[in-house]
C-alpha cells in the first residue's frame, strides 16, 4: 500500500509527516487562490487569515510537492489523520495526475490526493470568495492565529516556490501588496530572495500585532 499527497500551500515547506519520497512537479488545470479562511492555525474566528486553496482553471499549471508514504496501513493512516486535522478547512479531497518537469505528455502519476475546497460560501463556512488585492493584502497583514502571523504564511510560500525554481506570479503580486500595507519600500526582487528572505525583514514593521511564541505542536500543525 502506498498513497502519494500533493501540497501546494504550507505542504510545499513543512510537510509535517514522515514521509518516504519528496518530488517537485505540477498539477494541471487547477491554480492557486487566496480565498480559503484559516481561523485555527494562521487566523481566528473573529478575524480570519486567507490561504490559499484550489480554483479549477482550464490550462492553468500548478507547481508544488507531492509527498509518497509507504510502510502499511498503520502508517498511512497515522499520516492521513494528520493531514486531515491540519487541512480541517478544506472540505474535499480530490484525485487528481501529477506531472514531472520536463514531461508533459503523461502524467507521473495518477491518483494523487490534493485538500481542495468547494468555492460555494453557502455550503462551505471557510470559503471566502475573491476579492480585490488591496483588500486582500490588508487582511493578511493583519490577521494572526496560533501559527503565526498570516503575511508570514504569503511570505514563506512566495520563498518556498523560488527555491523550488516554479515562482507564481499571483503569490509575488500579492506579497507585494503586503508589503505595501506594512510601509516596505520597494519590492523584493528574486535575486533580493535568495541572499535574504523576504519575511525576515518584516518582523518589526507592524507594532499592534503581538508576536506569541509558537509552540512545537502550533509549528508542526501549520496550515
Amino acid at each position: 500500500m502506498v498513497f502519494w499527497v500533493f501540497g501546494y500551500g504550507s505542504l510545499v515547506w513543512n510537510p509535517g509527516f514522515e514521509y518516504d519520497e519528496k518530488v517537485i512537479g505540477y498539477i494541471k488545470d487547477y491554480r492557486r487562490t487566496f480565498d480559503l479562511a484559516c481561523i485555527d492555525h494562521r487566523g481566528t474566528p473573529e478575524h480570519p487569515a486567507r490561504t490559499c486553496t484550489l480554483e479549477e482553471h482550464e490550462g492553468a499549471i500548478c507547481w508544488g510537492a507531492v509527498y509518497c508514504v509507504r510502510g502499511g496501513s498503520k502508517r498511512e493512516q497515522k499520516a492521513m489523520e494528520y493531514l486531515e486535522k491540519r487541512e480541517c478547512e478544506y472540505d474535499s479531497k480530490t484525485l487528481v495526475d501529477f506531472y514531472k518537469e520536463g514531461d508533459d505528455s503523461q502524467p507521473a502519476l495518477s491518483g494523487v490526493i490534493v485538500f481542495t475546497s468547494t468555492p460555494d460560501k453557502v455550503s462551505n463556512k471557510y470559503y471566502l470568495g475573491p476579492a480585490p488585492l488591496e483588500d486582500m493584502a490588508r487582511q493578511i497583514a493583519t490577521a494572526f492565529g496560533p501559527c503565526g502571523n498570516n503575511r508570514d504564511y504569503l511570505f514563506l510560500l512566495e520563498k518556498a516556490m523560488f527555491d523550488i525554481g516554479h515562482e507564481d506570479d499571483m503569490v509575488i503580486e500579492l506579497a507585494n501588496e503586503v508589503r505595501k500595507v506594512l510601509g516596505i519600500v520597494g519590492k523584493v526582487t528574486s535575486k533580493d530572495k535568495s541572499i535574504v528572505p523576504s519575511h525576515i525583514a518584516l518582523q518589526s514593521h507592524i507594532s499592534s500585532i503581538q508576536l506569541r511564541p509558537l509552540t512545537a505542536e502550533a509549528v508542526a500543525m501549520d496550515s
